[in-house]
């Protein structure tokens, strides 16, 4: 898999997070435009990346969040990271449900930043 930059691994890690308890809430919808907007202040076609994550099998996840957990962090400063897991837990809280699925994978990239 080919090394992402910070903005769209961000993108891959919030759509995780946001599928991994098996539905697309339109409240987590609503906040990944959120993110799209502030990472992406101009027209970006995200088609190709939204495409790779849609085929991307449920065992599958956690393969391709951890990647991309790594490729976060490599281009980001330790606020940035801090910054973002503010926001993957407002995420993962916007339907006002958080499974234990989706706090495993919050807890695992917290982990993986060594944010524990």
């Amino acid at each position: 898999m080919q090394k992402s930059n910070k903005s769209i691994a961000g993108y891959h890690l919030l759509m995780i997070l946001s599928s991994v308890d098996g539905e697309f809430a339109p409240e987590e919808g609503m906040k990944i435009q959120e993110y799209l907007a502030e990472e992406f202040p101009f027209k970006v076609n995200l088609d190709n990346e939204l495409h790779v994550i849609a085929l991307l099998q449920p065992e599958e996840w956690k393969d391709h969040f951890e990647f991309h957990a790594r490729c976060f962090h490599e281009d980001s400063t330790e606020k940035e990271r801090l910054d973002f897991i503010q926001f993957a837990k407002s995420l993962i809280k916007a339907d006002e449900e958080v499974t234990d699925r989706e706090h495993q994978f919050y807890k695992l990239l917290k982990n993986m930043w060594g944010l524990s």
